[in-house]
């Protein structure tokens, strides 16, 4: 009896031991189920007990990469340049993304900041946001290979890795047909003028660079950098077949080149394969720059089927 009376009291004691376990178990289930940590391109990783909630973009690709993914409901705030967007004209302002005003971020709480990495004038405000407490991710955006990355952890931040997973594929695999179209082919030389006067060209680091290659075509301007101050004299030299002409904010109201002086003699002017495009799909690096790729290869197609200039034909 007492030997019986041992085994009740150890079973209900391990009972109660498994209960309490399970019970404890639960209490910290969803800690581990949907904590997530991410890094940015500077190495600094970021922690959350869930997916973000409210998020401050201070360059307008990420904003786009959010929308993108159907998770504009998690943008708490915007720059002045991104008002448009009109998915996001009715959120707060908080100043410019090289001025932000921290005063107006803190009032808004996000649980992380974007930032573009390699703006000099940029990290002053970004030292200031981390001195607040802030969680600051900075990311590079000057390839494809980036605005993959950065779609594939913005995913990961917001709880929408299906939906930047299906948005990578379908990229990979229209830039692959791309390669496809143009494979066998002699790449054209262009030239991508970012502004006028005071010439400034697209240089061989960038998105830019990289739709230029996407799309079949050779940049003349060989220099690693997103932009490059260039000469008429160095243009001239080049003597590119097609002139692209970015027109925006950087170059709103630039002459066309066959009424600039010395551009008459080039390749590109006299066959009048001179192509305009639209600086914020061409120049930056977000959901749109595949599209842009696609729209300058058809682009291109078109402007070298016009007859070409004879081989030694003079200049006028």
């Amino acid at each position: 009896m007492k030997t019986g009376y041992i085994l009740h009291r150890f079973s209900f004691k391990v009972f109660l031991i498994f209960a309490f376990y399970l019970i404890f178990a639960s209490c910290f289930q969803p800690l581990s189920v949907y904590a997530l940590s991410v890094t940015d391109d500077l190495g600094r990783s970021v922690t959350l007990g869930g997916p973000a909630k409210r998020v401050i973009a201070l360059y307008g690709a990420f904003n786009e990469l959010v929308l993108a993914l159907d998770a504009g409901h998690c943008l708490a705030a915007r720059t002045a340049a991104d008002g448009d967007l009109p998915e996001l004209s009715g959120l707060p302002v908080i100043g410019t993304h090289m001025r932000p005003n921290p005063e107006l971020i803190v009032a808004r709480q996000p649980d992380v900041i974007l930032q573009l990495a390699g703006r000099q004038e940029a990290q002053a405000q970004t030292d200031a946001l981390l001195a607040l407490g802030f969680n600051v991710l900075t990311f590079a955006m000057d390839s494809f290979g980036d605005v993959f990355h950065v779609t594939e952890t913005l995913g990961i931040l917001l709880d929408r890795a299906e939906q930047a997973g299906s948005l990578i594929r379908d990229w990979k695999s229209r830039l692959a047909a791309l390669r496809s179209a143009s494979a066998g082919r002699r790449p054209v030389r262009v030239f991508y003028e970012a502004r006028y006067p005071n010439l400034l060209a697209a240089g061989g680091k960038g998105i830019v660079q990289d739709v230029i290659v996407a799309a079949g075509g050779e940049n003349v301007v060989r220099e690693p950098k997103k932009l490059v101050r260039y000469s008429e004299e160095a243009l001239i030299e080049a003597d590119p077949e097609v002139y692209i002409i970015q027109q925006g904010p950087m170059n709103p109201a630039a002459a066309p080149p066959q009424e600039r002086p010395h551009y008459k003699t080039l390749t590109a002017v006299r066959a009048g394969r001179v192509i305009y495009v639209e600086e914020k799909r061409f120049a930056r690096p977000g959901p749109h720059a595949v599209t842009a790729a696609e729209e300058l290869a058809r682009r291109l197609r078109i402007v070298m089927e016009k007859a070409a200039l004879p081989p030694g034909a003079p200049r006028p």
